[in-house]
């Protein structure tokens, strides 16, 4: 999209071409169509009221959002705002609603169903937007300034939570005498959308300190937040008694025991909820590890995202250094830890740092001394979320401690969670999982366990 600058908003070709008389349950309206040349989009001014010449007129600066507005979406609280600056200026009499064409906050109807997808597999709105190539934010206001120049409109109280908007109007001439907060309903669908325009998009919300407990949204029940707690307490307990982490291994699989389509290929089983619990999982322990297959076939960003805690440390097993020089690991707020065998030349990126581990027979990181190694640093608990080879070489080494498996309710017929060999009489056994809980989590089914060796 161009940018516009402010000497230039009054030059722009931005027509009015009609306005028509358009009763509402909040009131009755005017609406007024702009065509312009510089994007081509058809822009619209929802006025009440003389507001020609006015100081301190009530105005909201409204971006197109059909799923919000057309269908009432509950995943953000777009329509929602909407009517309530509706409601605002039909209380005051007079005020604008400039409804700008800029779907997804600039990114397009396509790309934010896109988007949306992304979120359901874990992404923030943020993001989201940025792996599918845009800005978190796309949205321009030079179309704003010029109708509010074309209704002569002098000065006005801005209904908004986004500061950033005010900036923009100010720096294109707009008088923004006040800011009129616009407050949403927080609920499930909603809440994660709506901490991360908080956090990370500086917006101007009043949000609850607890948000609604369900296993729908970005917060767990109080029952299941404690059984994550527990996995916590746990792991301090061992740690100081082993000297070692205690080590939790978590994955999804399908009904037929799947993890992936094929070698290579990433596949999304774990619903919303399951993911959510995941999360929280992460979030428990001090160390997240993933195997570098795992890493150049689903590029993780191996974060917490879904609900409130600290991000894991996050280890990538990689004892050839294989590892891309672009992997979102590297962009980790913690900096990645990669387990190497091979001799060490400095990192693959800035903030990565380098583990030197002892080689097993098979000449791969050995679990053994990573653990060693790891506990040497402060870490207390592991979480090991992949790949095939990695959750394998746990089991197969007696390593594992605790695990979580998510069950969804689908055929792949493709690679499977495990690639243990068949045993002989002679050979070592299998463990069991004691103490199983079953958590539905949406779709999906949840096995807790420990992981249990006979004598």
């Amino acid at each position: 999209m161009q940018s516009v600058e402010p000497d230039s908003v009054a030059s722009l070709e931005l027509q009015r071409t009609t306005c028509a008389r358009i009763p509402t349950p909040e009131g009755s309206f005017r609406l007024c169509h702009y065509t312009n040349t510089l994007d081509n989009k058809e822009h619209l001014a929802l006025v009440m009221g003389d507001v020609v010449g006015g100081e301190a007129i009530l105005v909201r600066v409204h971006s197109e959002c059909m799923t919000g507005d057309v269908f009432g979406s509950l995943r953000c609280d777009c329509g929602e705002q909407l009517h309530a600056a509706m409601r605002a200026i039909a209380a005051a009499g007079r005020g604008v609603i400039l409804y700008l064409r800029q779907e997804g906050r600039g990114i397009g109807l396509g790309a934010k169903l896109r988007a949306y997808n992304l979120q359901d597999e874990g992404y923030d709105t943020v993001d989201a937007n940025l792996v599918l190539g845009h800005q978190a934010d796309e949205r321009e206001y030079w179309a704003a300034a010029g109708i509010l120049a074309d209704l002569n409109v002098q000065s006005i109280r801005l209904l908004t939570n986004n500061p950033a908007k005010i900036e923009h109007l100010r720096e294109l001439g707009i008088r923004v005498v006040e800011r009129v907060p616009v407050e949403s309903s927080v609920h499930a669908e909603n809440a994660a959308y709506l901490e991360t325009k908080v956090r990370r998009m500086r917006h101007l919300l009043q949000l609850p300190a607890v948000a609604p407990p369900t296993l729908d949204g970005a917060y767990l029940l109080s029952e299941l937040a404690q059984k994550v707690e527990s996995v916590r307490d746990r792991a301090r307990v061992y740690s100081a008694e082993r000297g070692l982490p205690f080590v939790t291994i978590s994955y999804a699989q399908s009904l037929d025991g799947s993890i992936a389509a094929a070698t290579g290929k990433p596949l999304t089983l774990s619903g919303r909820t399951a993911m959510t619990v995941t999360h929280a999982l992460r979030a428990v322990h001090d160390a997240i590890l993933v195997g570098v297959g795992t890493v150049i076939a689903d590029d993780p960003r191996l974060t917490v995202r879904l609900v409130a805690g600290p991000d894991p440390q996050p280890v990538v097993l990689d004892s050839q250094l294989r590892l891309p020089p672009n992997a979102q690991v590297l962009n980790h707020p913690r900096g990645a830890w990669i387990a190497a065998t091979v001799p060490l030349h400095g990192a693959p990126a800035p903030g990565a740092t380098m583990l030197k581990v002892a080689a097993d027979r098979a000449q791969r990181v050995d679990l053994v001394d990573l653990l060693r190694v790891l506990a040497g640093h402060g870490i207390r608990s592991v979480m090991v979320e992949g790949g095939r080879q990695v959750l394998s070489s746990f089991i197969e080494q007696r390593l594992a401690n605790f695990a979580v498996v998510t069950i969804a309710p689908r055929f792949v017929g493709g690679l499977q969670a495990m690639s243990i060999p068949p045993r002989n009489g002679s050979g070592p056994a299998l463990p069991h999982l004691a103490n199983v809980e079953y958590v539905p989590a949406g779709a999906d089914l949840m096995v807790w366990g420990d992981v249990e060796w006979a004598a």
